[in-house]
């Protein structure tokens, strides 16, 4: 069964970098990583940033200009570059796939904390 897996999560303080990595693990139909969304303490999950695979992209107004989301189609994985972090992007960090024959699926998560 293929599976998300991501990592490159951490404890960094405010104004630092992360980058995280999402691959596919196992054996089975496709699933194509499409996404990041994070969840905080006590909220909801939320959209970070998307891409497609024709390259085009999409963020969230608070991770614009500061987030970085890129694809290898080659490696059928997606990565986060996050620069400029601040105490907010504290969260659960997950990759999102969309699956061969449809559906969404999600990783285990990795977890950013950004403090001093």
């Amino acid at each position: 069964q293929v599976r998300l897996v991501e990592s490159g999560g951490g404890l960094v303080q405010p104004g630092g970098s992360l980058r995280l990595s999402c691959v596919t693990s196992g054996s089975g139909p496709t699933i194509q990583p499409v996404g990041w969304h994070r969840q905080g303490p006590g909220k909801e999950r939320e959209l970070v940033a998307s891409i497609r695979r024709s390259g085009v992209t999409t963020y969230a107004p608070s991770v614009k200009g500061r987030f970085t989301i890129s694809r290898d189609n080659a490696k059928n994985a997606v990565y986060l570059q996050m620069n400029s972090l601040k105490p907010e992007d504290t969260a659960g960090y997950y990759c999102k796939g969309s699956g061969l024959f449809g559906g969404d699926y999600w990783g285990q998560g990795t977890q950013v904390t950004v403090s001093t």
